[in-house]
């Protein structure tokens, strides 16, 4: 990956930490602006990790709906297809609702799907369920790791005085 990719991917991860970690910050005055900063640093490090692992994901999907191997390397972000993530994950700032979020991360994987489709030969609509399978496996598993965060965030500060 480009730094200019890895700068967009931790760009877009740091817009959905902000927006995980804000209304944590608001509920809980008394939290430290340090934890905050460690939570939406480790935040955007996961997001981040979450964005570049969809066209990998969905790649892998693919190739498991072929007879033999695509002949490429595997799909991969670039300034071109990550840009729009990006923008999306600014200006869907997770306060703004979720409808919102959604209909512009369908975008970017509707984007994400045509060369895909390209790549590996599948017609528009498989590539499209592989990106969005992708996409739903990805997000319950990082929904499943925040919550987690939470849980135990949550016994730590119970368990110190």
């Amino acid at each position: 990956m480009s730094p200019v990719v890895v700068a967009l991917l931790m760009l877009a991860g740091l817009s959905e930490a902000l927006g995980r970690v804000t209304p944590v910050a608001v509920r809980r005055p008394g939290l430290p602006r340090s934890r905050i900063v460690r939570l939406m640093l480790a935040g955007a490090v996961v997001e981040g990790a979450v964005f570049a692992l969809w066209p990998l994901t969905a790649w892998t999907l693919a190739e498991l709906l072929l007879s033999s191997p695509p002949p490429g390397g595997g799909l991969e972000w670039t300034p071109g297809l990550i840009i729009p993530l990006a923008l999306s994950a600014v200006l869907a700032f997770p306060l703004l609702g979720p409808l919102l979020h959604l209909l512009l991360f369908l975008g970017v994987g509707a984007g994400l799907t045509g060369p895909l489709s390209a790549e590996t030969g599948l017609g528009w609509w498989p590539a499209a369920g592989c990106v969005a399978v992708a996409g739903v496996v990805l997000g319950v598993t990082v929904e499943g790791v925040r919550r987690s965060v939470v849980r135990i965030s949550a016994t730590y500060a119970v368990e110190t005085p």
